[in-house]
């Protein structure tokens, strides 16, 4: 095994300078040169050969491994829920509006991680992220497990919601910019998919046929989050603020990067909108799919929650599959031929009232779905400088995270006047949004144009305005 205290982490920009590991000196200076630009460092990502590599040391590897096993839990948290929420609805008599604001209450969570990301990294390095998040989790497992009375779950809630937006910035950041990010994206958003296609079956079987009460799956969630945070001291225990410190120096004339200088950058804010209607398509569906069987579809209850593991089982395999076409298609035209994909299912998985087309529709809905965040945080590390990419992709994680709260929040108060078969008209207008905020991105379709964008420093929307000038160009030469 090898000593946590051995080698400093290896943060977003590459490894520290001169880390030994095995011998290998890396000196990052000479891999990454500053910037010369007074608004960030826009340069070249470094080529393949120089970035960050998963298993480039055996801490490096423990490392890697303990993110996905913290994704599978944040995809546990995501994906419980829907099928939890028809049986707590039981358990405190309350209607859909009120049951769904345990989706609005991590919101707050989520934000308030992604603001305070930059922060704790500063401050406590990467070593804080592995130590913070596992507790909130924990804390907000234990309440919830001990089924308070109803006012109290929202509140609860947020604790969770604050670790997992945590995580979700911290190593989308350091994963999305190491050797073959889009597939260890796939990889890392994959596990996430896997703990959310398991979650709702194991908590169905616990009550339909072991009989046991909705809270009781939330003991597993303690135990799982304990692991983590003991797991996670060992794992990231040299990683603190210092190294982080020193891995990320301001280059020569710039002061540290704010969380406020990112968000100023217009691309932050259409990354993390992109993000936000995303997730809330994505846990709207499989929040209110169980409802939608039982109540529209009228299917068996056991078979309504396995339709969920379905889903969360396609996003799983959309992630692991799709994450090794993306890259070689080129993230814009990839994401932008899955949505349109996305718009036919769902129109097919609205309109054709069987059970069973239904449950395939969903399985490919899912697997179609599944790139899009992976992808998001790629384009972010190729089109923003190097010195945004933790508060940036950190905050644009956070915030997209909220969509888990805001969209499925919105579809159960309009459910429960209109009824829950406005989850399809919904999930229809919002995968159109993310066709049009996918576009507004800079850079073409053709692979290297999103590299080319920013090191062009381009704006929203300069495909259009390319597009406009071509086309004026075109009539007035005739």
């Amino acid at each position: 095994m090898a000593d946590p205290m051995s080698s400093a982490v290896s943060q977003v920009q590459g490894d520290y300078p001169n880390t030994k590991d095995g011998g290998a000196t890396v000196d990052v200076e000479k891999t990454q040169p500053p910037s010369e630009s007074p608004g960030g460092d826009y340069s070249d990502r470094p080529t393949e050969g120089h970035l960050e590599r998963w298993n480039q040391s055996r801490s490096n590897i423990y490392r890697f491994f303990f993110t996905l096993y913290g994704f599978g839990i944040m995809g546990m948290n995501d994906a419980v829920l829907g099928a939890l929420i028809p049986y707590i609805e039981t358990h405190y008599d309350i209607s859909y509006t009120v049951v769904s604001l345990l989706f609005l209450a991590p919101f707050v969570g989520y934000v308030s991680a992604g603001l305070l990301n930059n922060i704790i990294h500063h401050k406590f390095g990467q070593f804080g992220v592995a130590v913070i998040a596992p507790t909130c989790r924990i804390l907000g497992y234990i309440a919830l497990a001990l089924h308070p009375p109803y006012a109290a779950l929202p509140i609860v809630a947020l604790l969770p919601g604050f670790g997992n937006g945590l995580e979700d910035s911290a190593w989308n950041a350091w994963v999305g910019h190491m050797h073959q990010a889009n597939e260890l994206l796939g990889v890392l958003h994959g596990a996430y998919g896997m703990g959310g296609t398991i979650a709702p079956l194991i908590a169905s079987a616990m009550i339909t046929k072991a009989h046991l009460e909705w809270y009781a799956f939330y003991y597993i969630m303690v135990g799982m989050s304990g692991l983590e945070l003991v797991t996670g001291i060992w794992a990231f225990w040299g990683a603190n603020g210092a190294a982080h410190r020193e891995a990320t120096r301001a280059t020569a004339g710039q002061g540290r990067t704010t969380t406020r200088r990112v968000l100023r950058e217009p691309i932050t804010w259409v990354l993390a909108f992109f993000l936000l209607f995303y997730v809330g398509a994505e846990v709207s569906l499989g929040g209110w799919v169980v409802t939608f069987m039982l109540r529209v579809r009228h299917a068996d209850p056991f078979l309504a929650g396995i339709t969920v593991t379905l889903f969360w089982l396609g996003i799983t395999l959309g992630r692991l599959i799709l994450g090794f076409v993306t890259g070689r298609v080129g993230e814009k035209l990839a994401i932008t031929a899955y949505l349109a994909l996305c718009v036919v299912l769902e129109l097919l998985y609205w309109f054709v009232p069987h059970f069973a087309a239904a449950a395939v529709f969903i399985v490919f809905l899912g697997f179609f779905l599944g790139p899009l965040f992976p992808a998001a945080v790629i384009v972010a590390t190729k089109v923003l400088p190097k010195d945004y990419h933790v508060s940036a992709i950190g905050f644009a994680a956070s915030f997209g995270g909220g969509g888990a709260a805001v969209l499925p929040f919105a579809v159960g108060a309009i459910a429960q006047k209109k009824g829950v078969e406005v989850l399809q008209p919904i999930i229809l207008a919002v995968l159109v949004v993310l066709i049009l905020l996918w576009l507004l991105l800079p850079g073409g379709m053709k692979r290297g144009d999103l590299e080319r964008a920013g090191r062009n420093r381009e704006g929203l929307g300069s495909e259009f305005v390319r597009g406009y000038r071509w086309l004026r160009g075109r009539f007035e030469r005739r």
